[in-house]
C-alpha cells in the first residue's frame, strides 16, 4: 500500500512554469510506476505523463509533450513533474499515481493509488 500527496499547484499566467510535487509512502517506492493525470471541470481524467520504478523510461501525453518533464528521486520518495510554458488548456486538478503492473502506463484503470489532486490554474 502506498499514499500519495500532491503539493506545488496554483494560479499561473500563460507562458509560466511551474513544478508539481508528489510525496509518496512506503519502503517500496521504487518498484512502484509512477504517473500524473489531469482532469478539466466536465471532462475525462487525462494522461500526463509516467515514469518507471528507475526513472529510466519516462512517457508523455501528446498534449505536453516537450513542455513537461517528469522525474523522480526514488531515495526522497518524490515524483517531480516540471511544467513549462504552460498554456490555459493546462487548467485542470492535477493527480499523482502509482503502479504496480508496469503496464499500461497511460490508462487510469492501471493505477491503483491515487492522491487527491492539485489545482492548476493557467489565466490567458
Amino acid at each position: 500500500q502506498v499514499q500519495v500527496v500532491e503539493s506545488g499547484g496554483g494560479l499561473v499566467q500563460a507562458g509560466d512554469s511551474l513544478r508539481l510535487s508528489c510525496a509518496a509512502s512506503g519502503r517500496t517506492f521504487s518498484t512502484y510506476t509512477m504517473g500524473w493525470f489531469r482532469q478539466a471541470p466536465g471532462k475525462e481524467r487525462e494522461f500526463v505523463a509516467a515514469i518507471s520504478q528507475s526513472g529510466g523510461s519516462t512517457w508523455y501525453g501528446d498534449s505536453v509533450k516537450g513542455r513537461f518533464t517528469i522525474s523522480r528521486d526514488n531515495a526522497k520518495n518524490m515524483v517531480y513533474l516540471q511544467m513549462n510554458s504552460l498554456k490555459p488548456e493546462d487548467t485542470a486538478v492535477y493527480y499523482c499515481a502509482a503502479q504496480t503492473i508496469g503496464l499500461g502506463v497511460r490508462l487510469t484503470t492501471a493505477y491503483e493509488f491515487w492522491g487527491q489532486g492539485t489545482q492548476v490554474t493557467v489565466s490567458s
